[in-house]
C-alpha cells in the first residue's frame, strides 16, 4: 500500500509520517520550495513536537520527500489532500489549492485503481458538489479515464499535539460511499486500533464541523457569561467557573455532559427554560443584552415548529398522529414547559384533530396542566401504535426502545433521535 501526501503543513506532513511510521511507502510532497527544502535537512518549519525524531527515523525508508511526483502518483494507491482551504472575504472555504492539487494528480495517467482523499477542512457537501463534480469535468475535456474513488477523512488535530492526536486517535472518520475505496481506507488505518466511522461523504465533513463550531460557541458562550456577570457586577467570574467545572457531569466516560450535546425537540422543564430568560432580564436592566442567551431561548422555540413543519409537510391534517412521551424528560413526570405540549399545540392550530397520546408516567399531569387540549389518551403503548398511522417520539423513554419492533410497520417520526 504506497500513500501520496499533497501538503506539508501541520496536518500533511503529520499525516504523511503517521502513516510512515506504520510502515507505508508515503510519499510527500509541496509547493513550498522553501519549506520542502527545509524537510529534507529535517528542519521542521513550525514548532511541533515528535515530528523531528519521525522525520530522522522514517526519511528515506518508508517516508520519501525527493520522489518523481508522475512517478509516485501512479503508484500510489491512496492520495490524500492536505492542502490550504483558506477563509473567502464572504466567509466561504477557498477551494482553489484543493483544484489545483486535483488538476495535478489527473495530469499523471495511470491505469491503478486509487482513492482521492480530502483530510483538509472542507465545508459539508465539498466532495460531492465540489470534488467529484471537478474530477468529472476534468477527465471530459481531456477525454481521459481514470479509475478513481473519493473519501473525505478530516483530521482532529490539535497544534502542538499533532503527533499524539494522530497516531493515538479517540476516533477515525472516514466518508467513503464505495467499497473498493473503504477497502484501501480500512488497510490504512486498521494499524492505528481505533474506532472508524464509516459514514458518507456529507457527514463526514458534517462531523469535522460539528466539533470545530461547539468548542467556538463554548468559548463565545463563556465570554458571553462573563460579559453578564461584568454587567450585573460583584461576581468572581474565576470562581464562578471554576465551581462550573465540578459539576459531575463533566467527568467520566462516556461524561454525562455528552447527553446535553445532543438534537431533539427543545428542552422544557421549570428550570432551563426560565432561568435562561431571567438572566437575560438582568443582564439587559444592567445594560448588556446577551446575544447567544436571546438565540438560545429563540432556537429552543422555533425547533419545535421546524419539526412540525416535517410532519405537515408530508402529512394531510386528517392523518391520525400518535404521540409518544408527554413529559420534558424519561422518568420524570414533570410537564412544565415540555415540548410535547407546544409540539401538540401547533399541530392543532394548523388544523390536526386527530391526535393521541402516550406516556409512561406523566399522563395524569399532562392531563393536569393541559385539560384544555382535545385529544385522545391511551392506556398502553400497543394501542397507541395500533390506533395511530403516523408516529411522533417526544420523549426517550425506555420502553419504547424495548418496544421498537411495534413501530416497524409505522411511519415514525424520531425527533429524539433516540431508537
Amino acid at each position: 500500500m504506497k500513500v501520496s501526501v499533497l501538503g506539508l503543513g501541520f496536518v500533511g506532513l503529520t499525516t504523511g509520517l503517521g502513516f510512515a511510521k506504520k510502515g507505508f511507502t508515503t510519499y510527500g510532497f509541496d509547493v513550498n520550495a522553501e519549506r520542502l527544502q527545509s524537510l529534507k535537512k529535517h528542519v521542521i518549519p513550525f514548532h511541533e513536537p515528535h515530528l523531528k525524531e519521525i522525520l530522522e527515523e522514517t526519511d528515506q525508508k518508508t517516508f520519501f520527500l525527493d520522489s518523481d511526483f508522475n512517478e509516485a502518483i501512479m503508484q500510489s494507491d491512496a492520495i490524500f489532500l492536505c492542502v490550504g482551504t483558506p477563509e473567502k472575504e464572504d466567509g466561504s472555504a477557498d477551494l482553489t489549492y484543493i483544484f489545483k492539487a486535483i488538476e495535478q494528480i489527473l495530469a499523471v495517467p495511470t491505469k491503478k485503481f486509487q482513492v482521492l482523499i480530502t483530510k483538509s477542512t472542507v465545508p459539508p457537501s465539498t466532495v460531492s458538489e465540489e470534488v467529484i463534480p471537478f474530477v468529472k469535468k476534468i477527465l471530459e475535456q481531456k477525454n481521459g479515464e481514470r479509475n478513481i474513488g473519493f473519501a473525505s477523512n478530516p483530521e482532529f488535530l490539535r497544534e502542538g499535539y499533532c503527533w499524539e492526536d494522530f497516531i493515538n486517535p479517540d476516533r477515525i472518520v472516514i466518508g467513503v460511499e464505495s467499497e473498493a475505496s473503504k477497502n484501501i481506507l480500512e488497510t490504512l488505518y486498521n494499524p492505528f486500533n481505533a474506532p472508524i466511522h464509516y459514514v458518507n461523504y456529507n457527514t463526514s465533513e458534517f462531523i469535522k464541523y460539528l466539533s470545530n463550531t461547539l468548542l467556538s460557541t463554548m468559548i463565545s458562550y463563556a465570554n458571553e457569561m462573563s460579559m453578564v456577570a461584568g454587567s450585573i457586577g460583584e461576581i468572581d467570574i474565576k470562581k464562578a467557573f471554576r465551581v462550573l467545572h465540578e459539576d459531575k457531569r463533566w467527568y467520566g466516560n462516556p461524561a454525562g455532559m455528552k447527553n446535553y450535546v445532543y438534537p431533539g425537540c427543545g428542552y422544557g422543564g421549570y428550570c432551563l427554560p426560565k432561568d435562561t430568560a431571567a438572566l437575560i432580564k438582568i443582564s439587559e436592566k444592567n445594560g448588556f443584552s446577551p446575544p447567544i442567551l436571546k438565540s438560545n431561548l429563540e432556537i429552543n422555540r422555533s425547533i419545535k415548529s421546524y419539526l412540525v413543519d416535517k410532519v405537515v409537510k408530508e402529512h394531510k391534517s386528517d392523518v391520525k398522529i400518535g404521540i409518544l412521551g408527554l413529559s420534558f424528560k424519561p422518568d420524570s413526570d414533570d410537564v412544565r414547559l415540555a415540548p410535547p405540549k407546544e409540539i401538540i399545540e401547533d399541530l392543532v392550530t394548523r388544523g390536526y384533530k386527530n391526535i393521541l397520546a402516550y406516556d409512561p408516567v406523566a399522563v395524569k399531569e399532562f392531563k393536569k396542566y393541559n385539560g384544555d387540549l382535545k385529544i385522545q389518551y391511551e392506556e398502553t403503548l400497543k394501542s397507541l401504535v395500533e390506533s395511530s398511522e403516523v408516529l411522533l417520539l417526544l420523549t426517550g423513554w425506555k420502553e419504547f426502545k424495548e418496544n421498537e419492533q411495534l413501530f416497524s410497520n409505522k411511519t415514525l417520526y424520531d425527533f429524539r433521535y433516540f431508537l
